[in-house]
């Protein structure tokens, strides 16, 4: 099987404003590919930029697209391995666009073989239940989304904190009045503490029953993880701090973190993310699948690889349900309440929504 051209589509999708420590977003900054191979069997993939983490915007993945599209025509696309070689000898970094190819090809391998990516990848159905994240606000307004999202069936909230944490302590002490003991709260700093704040604010947020915080830190402090992890009375999960399996060696083996949080658009796709969780495998250190602001096309490779990956226990793949005011997407997982599923489909299972390609910019390669 060789490939014959590459589709590559501006998949912009207008929602509602959210915001973070690092940043507001005003629309899913995502870009689609499409492979094509002689076959007639094609795969899909996307990612979804954010700037303010990984450093790619929807223009650089663009740009990188049609260079790595360019590399790849006449190539096998079941040499998973090599085709990704090829893009890392060509440029180094650019995790989030290398995640869209790397996605493509396992579709393709998935459909070549007749299955769907869960069971291709070798995993089988389990019941998953995602969180819900509650962006930056006031405590009063992020106590109420917290009640609007309990009053639909949500059992696990995501809270994102990382500004003063005076005020950051006051919105977690107002969402865990207002929804109750049961509900489990989740807080992700976003880099946005130094070292004593981070101190300070996990010693007075024990009291809250925290199952965990993400990311506390900027990642340049993190040669004092260890030092604050030993030292939190609440859990702490990596997320910046691990980008591929040689970070998640170093987190576990200088014991910086108990959780890592596995993300496409950091780890490049499927490939990588395989090899993190097996390091963290190896050592007993729990995971979490994450996202970005993905339609779901790329949840559901997410669910797929989720589904295959045991050592995964915690799952954050809400963005379809965080403002997404369209959704381009035909087939692919499915929300029951918070509840999540993939069809028998082979592949991914989902395809973008052809009306809604017809409106965006795109290029063939």
């Amino acid at each position: 099987m060789k490939i014959t051209h590459t589709e590559i589509y501006r998949f912009s999708i207008p929602m509602e404003p959210f915001v973070i420590a690092t940043g507001t977003m005003h629309f899913a900054q995502n870009v689609l590919i499409r492979i094509h191979t002689d076959a007639g069997i094609h795969g899909i993939g996307e990612c979804s930029a954010f700037p303010m983490i990984v450093g790619e915007t929807q223009d650089t993945c663009i740009a990188m697209a049609k260079d790595f599209a360019a590399i790849w025509i006449g190539k096998d696309p079941l040499e998973i391995p090599e085709r990704m070689n090829d893009l890392l000898g060509y440029a180094d970094q650019n995790a989030t666009i290398k995640s869209a190819f790397d996605m493509a090809l396992f579709d393709i391998a998935a459909k070549h073989a007749g299955l769907p990516l869960y069971k291709f990848l070798g995993g089988q159905k389990r019941t998953i239940e995602t969180d819900m994240t509650i962006g930056i606000d006031t405590p009063e307004g992020m106590a109420q989304t917290a009640l609007k999202y309990k009053s639909k069936g949500c059992t696990i909230i995501k809270i994102k904190l990382g500004k003063k944490i005076h005020d950051d302590i006051e919105r977690v002490k107002h969402i865990r009045a207002a929804v109750g003991g049961e509900t489990t709260l989740r807080l992700d700093a976003n880099q946005g503490w130094s070292f004593d704040d981070a101190l300070f604010a996990l010693g007075a947020l024990e009291k809250y029953n925290i199952e965990f915080c993400e990311q506390p830190m900027r990642t340049w402090y993190d040669d004092k993880l260890p030092e604050l992890n030993i030292n939190s009375p609440i859990k702490l999960m990596a997320d910046e701090s691990c980008y591929n399996h040689h970070d998640a060696r170093k987190l576990i083996n200088s014991q910086s973190t108990t959780y890592l949080n596995i993300k496409f658009s950091k780890s490049g796709g499927i490939l990588e993310a395989q090899k993190i969780h097996e390091e963290a495998l190896q050592k007993g250190v729990k995971c979490m699948i994450g996202s970005m602001l993905e339609s779901r096309i790329a949840l559901s490779a997410n669910l797929h690889f989720a589904l295959a990956s045991p050592n995964i226990e915690f799952f954050d793949l809400d963005t379809a349900l965080l403002g997404h005011l369209v959704d381009p997407v035909i087939g692919g997982l499915t929300y029951n309440g918070y509840f999540l599923d993939v069809p028998e489909t082979i592949g991914i299972g989902a395809e973008p929504d052809e009306v809604f390609l017809k409106t965006c910019e795109s290029w063939t390669i």
